[in-house]
């Protein structure tokens, strides 16, 4: 058998641990272990419990040696934009914030007056969104100056982890793009909009790209597994890792990552930030290779994964596409990427009101609610496309649907209906697979991206969707 590699891909909701090696020119993956995660309400904060996230990663690593699978090489990728502060003897300071916590609640406006919001958009090429970590850092400023104040480094969550790891502290780009404190020209830091917007500059590493090793595993860490790797910083934004794994994009490299989040866009060389770019909300997060994702942000799975929580997960979510399908003519839509579905104390009761507050027929039944969810979600795709077409310039004949999403056949044939392309569905554990092909090409077992993209092609089953002409959903 040959090298083996870790991909860990921890997303908002859960994490597992890939295991990828090569063999007769594919791509063999195998999962050896996977957790539950999400956001731990304390005090009326919404926070990551990051020691339990380190306990998950270490008992999946011990998964390895039962296995007798040792790993050259291991990399950490999860979601975008949270952070921790470490004080001067690298021990963590006050809480770790969720992206969905209301801290942010009106710190825009706190950074709008140190720049307006249309110069940093053109600065930086990232959207608004308010849980962007340069809002969460001034949250911090103003509303903990103290934590800020005793900070000597910044870290995103899964550099963290990866320090806890191998006792090196060393910064990701792609994730780091997605605080909306880096240039895009120069790739780094933009320290002047640090300094403009009153945080300390100091406390931010220069930034590597994946590939980067970060060190072999502490000797205590070593001591409990059972082995030493490398640890290796792959495309740690879990999006960029997805794009990473779309198969042979051509020209079309038209993508939805479907999870947690649907990300949507397309890969560019150059950022888009003019002022059409600002007013569609789409960003230019950095991707492998210096490539940047020009994309949207869509509530994705996120609603249904709430329904299905507050229904105490009684229904799987084949069960909740099937019964969607069965309830297909039931007519109301809702705006998918409104701010109310964000963190709403009830995600079921939130789409009922928003029905009934704009005169539709109110869902009743779990399909009904399902149904709603997954024909406003492909209204916003087939939005979101006429909005890239019209930004670009360019056609697309095809939509890549990457990540666990891409197993809802439901909503994959409704998204080939509201976009009018051609759907192409797969792989489903895109972001690991991205993961662990930063891995392979740093270690030389695949040659580069593009080859890496035609292996991945090879490798994993893509399932074709086309519109039905006769059902087009109306934009």
């Amino acid at each position: 058998m040959g090298k083996y590699y870790l991909a860990v891909d921890i997303g908002a909701s859960s994490g597992r641990h890939m295991l990828f090696h090569m063999s007769d020119g594919k791509i063999r993956m195998e999962e050896i272990y996977r957790f539950e995660n999400g956001m731990v309400s304390k005090d009326g904060k919404l926070l990551w419990d990051t020691d339990k996230l380190f306990r998950e990663i270490v008992s999946g690593m011990k998964e390895c040696k039962k296995l007798g699978k040792i790993p050259v090489s291991m990399a950490i990728d999860t979601w975008a934009v949270d952070y921790v502060l470490l004080d001067e003897n690298d021990r963590l300071l006050g809480d770790t914030y969720g992206y969905r916590d209301h801290r942010t609640t009106g710190m825009d406006e706190e950074v709008y007056k140190c720049i307006p919001e249309k110069e940093l958009y053109s600065r930086t090429g990232i959207q608004k969104a308010i849980f962007n970590t340069i809002y969460q850092l001034t949250a911090d400023r103003i509303k903990r100056p103290d934590v800020l104040r005793s900070a000597k480094t910044f870290l995103m969550i899964p550099d963290y982890l990866n320090f806890l790891l191998t006792g090196n502290k060393a910064s990701e780009y792609t994730n780091a793009t997605t605080t909306q404190l880096v240039d895009p020209e120069t790739k780094k830091w933009d320290k002047e909009l640090i300094r403009k917007l009153g945080l300390p500059r100091d406390i931010f590493l220069d930034l590597q790209l994946p590939g980067n090793e970060v060190g072999k595993l502490r000797d205590e860490i070593k001591e409990e597994v059972g082995f030493d790797c490398s640890v290796i910083q792959c495309a740690s934004h879990d999006t960029a890792s997805a794009v990473m794994s779309m198969p042979d994009p051509g020209d079309d490299g038209l993508y939805i990552s479907s999870g947690t989040w649907s990300l949507m866009g397309v890969e560019t060389k150059k950022v888009l930030s003019r002022e059409c770019d600002r007013e569609k909300n789409f960003t230019n997060e950095g991707g492998y290779d210096y490539r940047f994702r020009y994309l949207k942000n869509i509530m994705g799975l996120w609603m249904i994964q709430s329904v299905r929580h507050e229904a105490d997960d009684q229904l799987s979510f084949a069960e909740y596409a099937s019964l969607a399908k069965e309830a297909d003519s039931f007519p109301s839509l809702v705006d998918a990427n409104d701010d109310r579905f964000l963190s709403p104390e009830n995600m079921t009761e939130e789409i009922k009101r928003a029905c009934k507050e704009s005169g539709q027929e109110v869902p009743q039944t779990p399909g009904e609610i399902a149904a709603v969810i997954y024909k406003s979600l492909a209204k916003c795709y087939g939005n979101t496309v006429k909005e890239i077409i019209s930004n670009t310039g360019a056609d697309y004949k095809a939509v890549h649907i990457i990540g666990g999403g891409c197993k809802n056949r439901y909503l994959n044939q409704l998204t080939a209906d509201a976009t009018g392309l051609k759907v192409l569905a797969g792989p489903s554990e895109a972001t690991a697979i991205g993961n662990a092909m930063a891995l392979m090409i740093r270690e030389g077992e695949l040659k580069d991206l593009s080859g890496a993209r035609n292996v991945v092609r090879d490798s994993f089953e893509i399932e074709e969707f086309n519109p039905n002409s006769r059902r087009i959903i109306k934009c």
